[in-house]
């Protein structure tokens, strides 16, 4: 399993109706948050090893309607 976070820019009004999207919609989305910033919600997602992170996040999250633009961190279980 590898966690990823997609930080999401939305279309001015649209940041709660991409947040309910995005738990309803996409089965790897586990927590949306909105976060004050550059973007507005930042999305914990959980994929298999083998998925395709780049794939998930362009078919799965961008095609989401009212999101904009989208930033993709990888995060690694640093400590045991």
């Amino acid at each position: 399993m590898q966690t990823i976070f997609v930080m999401v820019k939305c279309d001015l009004g649209k940041a709660y109706g991409v947040a309910d999207q995005a738990v309803q919609l996409v089965e790897q989305v586990s927590e949306v948050h909105s976060i004050s910033g550059q973007y507005d919600l930042l999305m914990k997602c959980y994929l298999k090893q083998d998925d395709d992170i780049g794939r998930f996040v362009t078919e799965h999250v961008q095609t989401l309607p009212g999101v904009r633009d989208t930033f993709t961190l990888i995060a690694y279980k640093a400590f045991a």
